[in-house]
């Protein structure tokens, strides 16, 4: 076997079981990556730098071929109800057969870190079998210093094989598919996919079972802090599409991370070292700075259409995937920090698309209330985005990330609101969605709005006006605020048919509490008391 790049011997293939490799390409950096990658035809390059690739059938994440190893450890600590279990002989059965399939190939390998705070983080080694999945996780982790490179033990180590094909009936998964997880073995298997996120989620998901345990609260987030002396922080919370990237991207803050946070005694820190940033429809216009990294070398662009002749991409075009992404490392944003660090919050932000129009633009939430919709995590889908989607369709992801959560949900809940109630910090609920009716009726939220609203949010003066309570979710609403027009404060205003507004109204408080139902005995009764009332309707 071939070994290429720094590493430690030490610890290195032969450690975790590898046999007869052709060749180890140990930490190369981009240029070599795009090299293998282009040699390989793995990918392509676009106008501007930007390495281009596919990822064939599956273009996002397969939350249920997804699997958590059931042993001694997990038994007591892991959500069965969400996630799916095997048994040790399962995986050790699997892992075997990773080991076969990877013999005669040659294996990229990469030693990054999870997390910004040295206390916390978690040193991975990812073995992959494509060239530009390795120059994927490298943008999107920490790099370490080429010199902590020789000195690198891994605590968590992920194997990536695409072309590997898993057995329902021998690996006790569900398809050809697998992502496999073993808590106590600290060891990842990823089989029959070629979409690079898995990588970059198992990562979160193992922090998420880990971090909680020494009171760190991991969190599916972005975060920016104010550029003033004070540098307060901000947590923007919520799930694919209600603008987590878009608002925390924001030239008058600097940018500390765009999904993936930890919250200790120290502060906050971002998981990762890069952005996983959504490219459909993408503008240069509206998005300058994360349209400026897809025309820069190191980039890696999944799924996007480039014209074969000129090579330019085309990001209107949706034929592959809406799901269209791109990969950079954070310093390719200007105002991004260099540390990944922050002091403690001072504003939490959660984020819904509301698509039936019903809920106003901005929110405060008291602690309690902020647990509540924090276990909800409400957004919506909306017509025509899947397959048979005909109206507006609720949807519930606690903790803003369901499918990251291996531990269950009150568990991330009551490490929150601690937090909250510690550093006494100010919680908003942001309404991205529709507005003057639901989606066919109604009008997405104009950006501006948003942005007028957070912006006074983050520097405190929204907290000082006059409030109103919105009889059907029971929190408090601004009644006017400088630079919005007063009506779209006030949900049903914007309605022409107030009957359709109080039924539809009426209809998503019906959702939200038969949806709690399962949350209601791991609460406490303030939490509960948050939830909106059937009887203050009827008031």
């Amino acid at each position: 076997m071939t070994n290429v790049g720094s590493f430690n011997s030490g610890h290195g293939a032969e450690a975790i079981g590898f046999r007869r490799l052709k060749a180890v390409h140990w930490n190369l950096e981009a240029p070599r990556l795009y090299e293998e990658s282009l040699r390989r035809n793995e990918a392509e390059l676009a106008r501007g730098g930007a390495l281009v690739a596919t990822t064939g059938s599956h273009t996002g994440r397969s939350p249920k071929d997804k699997f958590v190893v059931r042993d001694a450890e997990t038994e007591d600590q892991v959500w069965w109800e969400n996630n799916g279990a095997i048994t040790p002989a399962q995986f050790e059965t699997l892992y075997q057969d990773f080991l076969t399939h990877a013999e005669e190939r040659e294996l990229f390998a990469q030693d990054l870190y999870g997390g910004a705070d040295p206390g916390h983080r978690v040193n991975a080694r990812v073995f992959t079998e494509l060239a530009w999945h390795s120059l994927f996780i490298r943008n999107l982790l920490i790099r370490p210093e080429r010199e902590a490179l020789a000195d690198f033990v891994p605590e968590l180590t992920i194997i990536d094989l695409p072309s590997f094909e898993a057995q329902p009936h021998r690996h006790g998964c569900r398809s050809k598919t697998v992502i496999a997880l073993d808590f106590s073995r600290r060891l990842v298997l990823i089989g029959g996919s070629a979409y690079a996120g898995e990588m970059k989620k198992s990562v979160f998901t193992y922090l998420n079972y880990r971090l909680p345990e020494v009171g760190v609260m991991p969190m599916h987030c972005s975060a920016n802090v104010a550029l003033d002396e004070a540098g307060a922080s901000a947590l923007f919370f919520g799930l694919s599409g209600t603008g987590k990237t878009t608002l925390s991207n924001d030239s008058s803050r600097m940018l500390l991370g765009d999904d993936e946070h930890g919250w200790s005694s120290d502060g906050i820190f971002n998981f990762e070292g890069g952005c996983y940033a959504k490219t459909i429809r993408l503008s240069r216009n509206a998005e300058p700075e994360i349209y400026a990294t897809t025309e820069r070398f190191g980039t890696v662009m999944e799924n996007v259409v480039i014209d074969p002749v000129t090579r330019v991409p085309d990001f209107d075009d949706a034929s592959r995937t809406e799901n269209t992404r791109c990969a950079y490392p954070l310093d390719f944003i200007a105002n991004a920090s260099t540390t990944g660090r922050a002091g403690h919050p001072k504003t939490i932000v959660m984020l819904t698309c509301d698509a039936f129009g019903v809920m106003p633009p901005i929110a405060r939430l008291t602690g309690a209330e902020a647990m509540y919709h924090f276990l909800s995590g409400y957004t919506a889908k909306v017509a025509g985005t899947e397959r048979g989607l005909t109206a507006p369709e609720a949807t519930f992801s606690t903790c803003f990330g369901a499918p990251f959560m291996p531990r269950h949900p009150s568990v991330y809940g009551n490490l929150l609101r601690d937090l909250i109630a510690q550093h006494a910090v100010d919680c908003w609920l942001v309404n991205t969605g529709w507005t003057g009716g639901g989606v066919g009726t109604g009008r997405r939220m104009p950006i501006r709005v948003t942005r007028r609203l957070l912006a006074a949010a983050l520097d405190g003066s929204l907290s000082k006006v006059e409030f109103r309570r919105d009889p059907y979710f029971g929190f408090q609403v601004p009644v006017a605020v400088p630079g919005v027009e007063a009506q779209v404060l006030s949900p049903v205003e914007t309605w022409t048919n107030t009957a359709a507004f109080a039924e539809t109204a009426t209809r998503l408080v019906a959702m939200f509490q038969e949806n709690f139902k399962r949350f209601a005995e791991h609460v406490d009764a303030e939490v509960r008391a948050a939830e909106p009332s059937a009887q203050a309707i009827a008031a």
